[in-house]
């Protein structure tokens, strides 16, 4: 059965307690402990401020495959759709016997609940647990790069959210989704372990393209030394990376989830079916690059100063005290010709009247009307309702 098909009753195995990003460690360990019997709970340690890491385990087969979230407290997706797949793997179905008979699978979801709890990237020590591989100052980053040296899994996933303002190369469409198999030494170099990365994510674009189109790129492929994906892919684990981006009107990301979870899936299936060893690599390098080409506004024809442009605005995102939502603050990204790039949003400014000032790289300050009626309109970087 397809990917395609098996979402059609995505419904049946979405984790309905889970409706948005702030979910916190509370939220999940009930899911965990609820689990049936074929699913094996083990405490791997605590994080800083006490709070328990767990490793999930599943299936009979010989070939090992590692699973971990939310190493960023505010990148949530991913463990979403873990929740959703711990769901789909109770259901009666072949896939899921499939992957039962021939993989063993360890889950880590939320690596981080104390930034979890605070809606971070960082942990209580703010650090980036994802530049921590080396030093290992973090509890967390201790008890992550333990548990690959004792399960020593041949695959492992590293799931993570990016920012919405990644685009996709040639398309001017927001990377929902990213893919890369991260590399192990600043050369670049392609080995074997990396190989096998490299075609299973070729299986997974083959699938994920058909059901979001030119919304799939393929990541900043940078060497980063301090990093455990580039450094489990150095110790022999075949590394695969999944980033969520933007989609438009989807804030919480539970639409973006589902095709999150499509591509967790149609990796295991590929390393469980061992489809990948008929793919090649000329296919994940065709996978096209990720760029930043959107903004998550943009104004044309716009008049400023007697020249006609257009103007890109962004917002940055910052966790409220109680890391339970969020506040946005929008500022001007650029001013002039754009005709190369597209936004979430976008307003015509012909026939429309500015009030306020626009002023490259400081806060949205303005105004924009046509006739009686607001268009668009901000006050010190918060938009307000027209």
């Amino acid at each position: 059965m397809n990917i395609q098909t098996i979402l059609t009753n995505y419904a049946t195995f979405e984790e309905k307690t889970l409706t948005n990003r702030f979910f916190k460690h509370e939220h999940i360990i009930p899911l965990i402990n609820q689990l049936p019997v074929q699913f094996t709970v083990t405490k791997l340690g605590n994080s800083v401020k006490g709070k328990s890491i767990n490793a999930v385990k599943w299936g009979d087969g010989k070939t090992k495959v590692m699973l971990w979230s939310q190493m960023h407290g505010n990148e949530a997706t991913g463990t979403m759709a873990l929740f959703d797949l711990f769901n789909f793997l109770q259901q009666d179905h072949d896939t899921v016997k499939l992957m039962r008979e021939s993989c063993e699978f360890l889950f880590i979801p939320m690596v981080n609940p104390d930034g979890a709890a605070i809606f971070t990237r960082r942990n209580a020590q703010q650090i980036d647990i994802n530049r921590d591989f080396i030093q290992t100052a973090t509890p967390e980053g201790k008890i992550l790069k333990q548990a690959r040296h004792d399960f020593e899994p041949h695959f492992g996933f590293n799931l993570h959210d990016q920012t919405t303002l990644w685009s996709v190369d040639e398309t001017l469409k927001p990377a929902t989704l990213s893919y890369l198999a991260p590399a192990f030494d600043k050369a670049l170099s392609v080995n074997e372990v990396r190989e096998n990365a490299m075609l299973v994510i070729a299986d997974m674009f083959q699938d994920l393209d058909q059901i979001l189109p030119h919304h799939i790129g393929l990541f900043d492929d940078e060497y980063e030394p301090r990093a455990f994906g580039d450094n489990f892919q150095k110790a022999g684990t075949s590394t695969i990376l999944i980033e969520a981006g933007g989609f438009l009107n989807d804030p919480e990301k539970q639409h973006i989830r589902k095709y999150y979870f499509a591509s967790i899936l149609s990796g295991l299936i590929s390393i469980a079916s061992k489809s990948y060893e008929k793919q090649t690599t000329a296919n994940y390098f065709a996978i096209p690059q990720n760029n930043k080409q959107i903004f998550h506004i943009m104004i044309n024809n716009l008049v400023l100063d007697g020249t006609h442009v257009s103007v890109g605005i962004n917002f940055d995102e910052y966790p409220n005290e109680d890391g339970m939502n969020t506040y946005k603050s929008y500022s001007i990204q650029d001013i002039g010709d754009l005709s190369f790039c597209d936004a979430y949003h976008v307003y015509d400014a012909k026939n429309c009247e500015i009030k306020g000032e626009i002023v490259f790289n400081k806060l949205a300050n303005f105004k924009l009307t046509d006739n009686t009626q607001t268009v668009l309109a901000f006050k010190n970087g918060n938009q307000i309702s027209s």
